[in-house]
């Protein structure tokens, strides 16, 4: 018999756990012939019902050679059984022609495959790391009846072994459907110290459930840096750097190893495929009733538009899963094409779309504004006439807008390139960023917005044709109740050779309207502030000075120990290279025992009469010893310094005090460098390891980073208070720092705590410095007492914004695999 299929099953388990049994099976299957087809379940020899996700696999696709890059050939099989005693199980398939049996079980065989625990787990790595004899295991497990899982070491007797704890984000099991979104805070990492060679294992406990396993180590370090690595590492992790390095050299290879890498056309598509909505869903959501359900009004304006730009346009208007809404066209073509092609083969849409052939061409923003006369709905966006959306786009907008009536929302975006028909560059943007707004119009689409507010603000403005949409987004944002982010890429922009996406020169009059619409941002808040635009190549990237004509006096509390030329290197750069002179410093003095360091002091006082030298006794506490010093400081806006640091950009003071004069902000952090100019810190992201971490780290100075990031103004939950300036107003009402953690956790605790009242955290690029990272203190993770201390204090911060880890960092989009690391998908 001629074989039609081909397939692979990955995973099959049959679960029978307190009177409820289901079998779940993984894998992938397509018929050779292309054709569609079906699967069949049978259970005890009788069909049964089952669900069944279609699942995008781009691996599948590449190695079957199929040219079908849409197709999705992986599925996830559920089958819950209605009989206890299972005796068979049968999966089939079959198109019109044939049938093939991809699963056939007998008793025996199910039994082989039974599991009767709550939990689900898995020991993605032991890692032994011989320098500081400790081992660390990662993985994930929870517990399908939602119980909490207990996690602990044991030893060779079964007792449990004193241990570090903490959970982590794993959105890469939501992506394959291993997990459910409610369990995706299931990672975790347990730490403990091996003091000799006996057998350990990991115990996960629920409710009555209880599994162990003995530890096997996967990997070996003899360095506790390489551990960070090794999880990733697999023969085609490995052939991929080895071509990578053959291209590009050993010093991108580190660098890519530091960051991560975006991702290719090929590679993106895939993810993208992965995450759009399937045909089943799209039907569900067609028959989702909500109980708000607002009429959106989607507005293009059409020039001479490609009949291929236009029917792909409309189509994926017509075919949205949420159906109440309404297509407003104005025309300015040269001639009645698009009118004609509308009427011809939309007439079904008659009630919902309107159309308006124009008298003459008024321009971008004039013909957009005829689009707005026609608007009737509750919601309006603008739409590109060549653009496209997903078809769940509404849906989504509409879903979000049930429980609060947010004024604005804005979703993610991507490119299609077309020329070869792939989609590319994503934008996952952050949530709402008034410091990253102020930079470059990171929102654009697709960006929807109430009637409400439409009315206040009016239409499009001609005056700044060609960023006419980022001044529109201004004065809507101005008067919005709140601005919501839909993390989902719902546009499509296309790019082709007449289109700003793919030609930025094409069009440098925007970029100037653009500084013209920051501008006039301003004015309306009365912001007394500097806007340049940024030169080639980051056009369309702006550099906000703020005004520091105020000329508070700023507060520099430096803690310092030892190492005389390392404090008089970052001293004599405030006094030599720093050009804004309202200062004082106050050196905090702990535990020194160099006498030519006390020697300085008295060097110091003499020679300035703004420094003073306050010591604190008692033993290193980071935390102590700053809120010891905040008592002696005189300014009412305070820079928190590692003395390991040194002031680069003359202006990088100023750069931060003009940001900390603003009344929403309560924290502004600094751009650091390593001394070879790579980056050492350009913002702090939330969830990494359960914890959090530096992002654009290890690139170098004049790198973009995601987003351009890493070389503009923007917000992040967090800065490290290596070089940080808070309002001391401020930092009193938070109580400052949590004299709990010693070392590690408290800058970025203060920061969190600044955010819960509703306070910015400024990440300033401009305000550039160098920092020689650790070289009074030593690194956290030289020693196993350090690694363990850093480990506790992990722990208590984990425990105490428990909800931020689970919800996730507002400023890093949530599609990020940050088990990966920075800016990564997969």
């Amino acid at each position: 018999m001629k074989k039609e299929f081909n397939y692979k099953i990955d995973k099959i388990k049959y679960k029978n756990i307190d009177q409820h049994n289901y079998f779940v099976i993984y894998g992938w299957c397509y018929a050779l012939n292309h054709e569609s087809f079906t699967y069949h379940v049978k259970v005890n020899g009788k069909e049964a019902f089952f669900e069944c996700d279609a699942i995008y696999r781009y691996d599948i696709l590449k190695s079957e050679k199929i040219n079908d890059k849409y197709l999705k050939v992986g599925f996830f099989i559920r089958v819950d059984c209605l009989e206890k005693e299972v005796e068979s199980f049968e999966l089939n398939v079959n198109n019109k022609n044939s049938e093939m049996t991809l699963v056939q079980l007998n008793a025996n065989e199910i039994h082989e495959i039974e599991d009767n625990y709550a939990i689900e787990f898995n020991i993605d790595s032991v890692i032994h790391e011989k320098e500081i004899s400790m081992i660390t295991s990662s993985g994930w497990a929870y517990s399908i009846d939602g119980n909490p899982v207990d996690i602990c070491i044991l030893d060779k007797e079964k007792e449990i072994v004193e241990s570090t704890f903490r959970q982590e984000m794993r959105t890469d099991l939501l992506s394959q459907h291993y997990i459910e979104e409610e369990q995706r805070n299931c990672g975790y990492f347990i730490s403990f110290k091996n003091n000799d060679k006996a057998p350990y294992y990991i115990q996960f406990k629920s409710g009555k459930d209880v599994v162990v396993k003995r530890l096997q180590t996967t990997n070996t370090s003899s360095s506790s840096g390489i551990s960070r690595y090794v999880r990733y590492v697999n023969k085609k992790n490995i052939e991929k750097g080895l071509a990578y390095l053959k291209r590009n050299g050993v010093k991108k290879l580190i660098q890519r190893m530091h960051y991560g890498t975006y991702l290719g056309e090929s590679d993106y598509e895939s993810w993208l495929f992965a995450q759009r909505a399937s045909a089943k869903t799209l039907q569900v959501q067609r028959n989702t009733k909500f109980q708000y359900s607002p009429k959106i009004s989607i507005l293009v304006a059409t020039f001479n538009t490609k009949e291929e730009y236009l029917k792909e346009m409309i189509d994926t208007v017509v075919n949205q899963s949420y159906t109440n809404w309404e297509l407003c066209i104005a025309d300015g073509s040269t001639n009645d094409f698009v009118e004609k092609y509308v009427h011809e083969h939309y007439a079904d849409y008659k009630d919902q779309m309107k159309f308006n052939k124009l008298d003459q061409n008024y321009g971008i923003s004039g013909n957009t504004n005829k689009a707005f006369e026609m608007a009737t709905g509750d919601y309006i966006t603008v739409y590109d006439h060549d653009d496209t959306l997903e078809l769940d786009c509404f849906f989504e907008i509409v879903k979000s807008l049930q429980e609060y009536r947010y004024d604005a929302l804005y979703t993610d975006e991507d490119k299609l390139d077309d020329s070869t028909k792939m989609y590319n560059d994503p934008t996952l943007k952050p949530d709402f960023s008034e410091d990253l707004l102020r930079s470059h119009n990171y929102i654009t689409h697709l960006f929807i917005v109430s009637r409400r507010i439409v009315e206040q603000v009016g239409y499009y403005n001609s005056e700044y044709d060609g960023s006419q949409d980022y001044d529109y987004i201004f004065r809507c944002i101005e008067k919005a109740n709140a601005v919501y982010h839909i993390p989902r890429i719902l546009y499509h922009w296309r790019m082709h050779p007449q289109s700003t996406a793919q030609n930025p020169e094409s069009k440098m009059y925007c970029y100037d309207a653009g500084k013209r619409a920051i501008e006039a941002h301003y004015k309306r808040v009365g912001v007394d502030a500097k806007v340049e635009l940024l030169p080639k190549p980051l056009y369309g990237m702006y550099h906000t000075t703020y005004s520091t004509k105020e000329n508070p006096l700023v507060s520099i509390l430096i803690p310092n120990y030892n190492h005389k030329d390392i404090l008089k290197t970052c001293i004599d750069s405030l006094y030599q290279v720093n050009t804004y002179q309202n200062f004082e410093i106050v050196i905090i003095e702990n535990n020194s025992t160099e006498q030519e360091v006390f020697d300085y002091y008295e060097t110091l006082k003499k020679e300035h009469d703004n420094v003073q030298v306050v010591t604190y006794k008692g033993a290193f506490n980071y935390s102590k010893i700053n809120n010891f010093g905040m008592k002696y400081t005189k300014g009412d806006y305070v820079l928190l310094l590692n003395n390991d640091t040194e002031v680069i950009a003359p202006t990088a003071l100023s750069e931060m005090v003009g940001c900390i004069l603003r009344p929403e902000v309560g924290a502004v952090g600094a751009k650091l460098l390593y001394a070879d100019d790579t980056v050492q810190h350009a913002g702090v992201v939330i969830g990494f390891s359960g914890y959090a971490g530096h992002v654009n780290h290890g690139i170098n100075k004049d790198d973009y980073g995601y987003m351009v990031r890493a070389r503009i103004n923007c917000n992040y939950s967090a800065v490290t208070a290596a070089c940080m300036m808070v309002k001391k107003s401020v930092f009193n009402q938070v109580g400052g720092f949590d004299e709990q953690f010693v070392v590690a956790c408290n800058d970025v605790d203060l920061c969190l705590k600044i955010c819960k009242e509703n306070y910015l955290i400024v990440y300033n690029a401009f305000a550039l410095w160098h920092h020689y990272e650790s070289k009074s203190r030593g690194y956290d993770d030289a020693s196993q007492e350090k690694m363990w201390r850093f480990n506790k204090e992990v722990e208590k911060f984990q425990a105490k914004w428990k909800d931020v880890l689970e919800n996730g960092d507002p400023y890093y989009n949530k599609n990020w695999n940050i088990k990966l690391g920075a800016f990564r998908l997969f």
